[in-house]
């Protein structure tokens, strides 16, 4: 019985695989359609590394610096440094290196950390990611113009071209020669095939385990709490450049401790908060706008209403601010840090009036 069973699945196996071939690029009839021309280029916006793809536009450095402090440095930071979230892009590279194509700080074992200037070969692929990927929390919204704009910044930020200079798809092929690490691409590590394969021990070698083996591993993220700040507190070790960010290890403050006061809420006359409240709570917010505008100027790639992002959630900054609108006003226009954390908030750009209408409703409470 099993010998017949065995013999039907093996006809059916070839019958399809005769099936599939000889129909191969066809579609069954009624079954979907073949994509229109408009619909194909929707989705082929590769650039490749001899810029085949490239769409025709430019975009000067001074452009790039505007949409920058807008759409990018509030996850990367104003001048590419990053923040304990997303790692640095620009640093690691010196003067020499656009010389010779090749990044010295990649072979120094004492270096803290790589960024994306340091590493990328292939200028096609700093404007393809940027166009296909950015801003985090809307992917491909930028122009092409935008695109141009902000990989010239980035380039002006490691000094690759001039504060002057506007890229565009004529002389992106003259940049490229300038990149820090385009003659830095190597296949000398046996990850994938390539000239040296056969010639380099690959970079990882395990051995199966056969006999015996632990059952039941527990996979988890956070450190056992033996081990929480053995080595020091890890969120006092942060390097300056690179991906290496520790979480805070110290251990947790004693049940029945109390938290040190606030000393600015504390040094604030008693009543002036509240009039703040009171001038806070007169005011009509509307809540849907306001997170509308919030949108609009793209507040909520670091912000949402009750979980923290990258910077505090909205429920956060209305309970620690409330009544405080003209404080939470001239912090979304000056920006600053080290109020919630070491990740900066850059200065916005948004006018006068809207960043009056978000701090109003966060001192109103931030409700929906």
């Amino acid at each position: 019985m099993s010998r017949s069973v065995n013999a039907l699945a093996a006809v059916a196996l070839a019958g399809a695989a005769a099936f599939a071939s000889a129909h191969a690029g066809e579609r069954f009839p009624g079954v979907g359609r073949d994509a229109t021309p408009r619909e194909v280029a929707a989705w082929d916006i590769d650039v490749r590394p001899d810029f085949k793809g490239l769409p025709p536009g430019s975009g000067s450095v001074a452009k790039g610096q505007e949409v920058w402090e807008a759409k990018c440095a509030s996850c990367h930071g104003v001048f590419g440094e990053s923040n304990q979230v997303f790692n640095p892009l620009v640093g690691g590279t010196t003067a020499d290196d656009v010389k010779t194509g090749h990044v010295a700080s990649l072979k120094r074992t004492d270096y803290p950390g790589r960024t994306t200037m340091m590493k990328a070969s292939t200028l096609s692929t700093l404007w393809d990611y940027i166009n296909r990927a950015m801003p985090w929390s809307q992917p491909k919204s930028l122009s092409v113009e935008e695109v141009y704009a902000v990989t010239a910044y980035l380039l002006n930020l490691a000094d690759v071209i001039p504060s002057d200079f506007t890229l565009s798809d004529k002389n992106i092929r003259e940049v490229q020669q300038r990149l820090p690490n385009r003659n830095g691409m190597t296949t000398d590590h046996a990850l994938w095939p390539g000239s040296e394969i056969g010639k380099t021990r690959p970079d990882a070698v395990g051995t199966a385990c056969m006999k015996d083996c632990a059952v039941d591993a527990k996979v988890t993220s956070m450190l056992p709490g033996f081990a929480l700040n053995a080595h020091g507190n890890l969120a006092e070790q942060n390097r300056t450049v690179g991906a290496q960010r520790g979480i805070n290890t110290a251990p947790a403050p004693a049940a029945g401790a109390t938290k040190p006061a606030d000393d600015k809420a504390a040094a604030q006359p008693a009543s002036a908060v509240p009039a703040a409240k009171a001038a806070a709570a007169g005011a009509e917010v509307d809540g849907k706008a306001v997170q509308a505008l919030a949108q609009k100027n793209n507040c909520v790639a670091c912000h949402a209403i009750d979980t923290r992002i990258v910077g505090p959630s909205w429920s956060e900054i209305a309970k620690k601010h409330e009544g405080k609108a003209d404080y939470i006003a001239a912090k979304i226009r000056s920006g600053g840090s080290g109020v919630w954390g070491a990740i900066p908030m850059p200065p916005q750009t948004l006018s006068d009036d809207e960043a009056r209408r978000i701090a109003s409703w966060l001192a109103a409470g931030g409700k929906p």
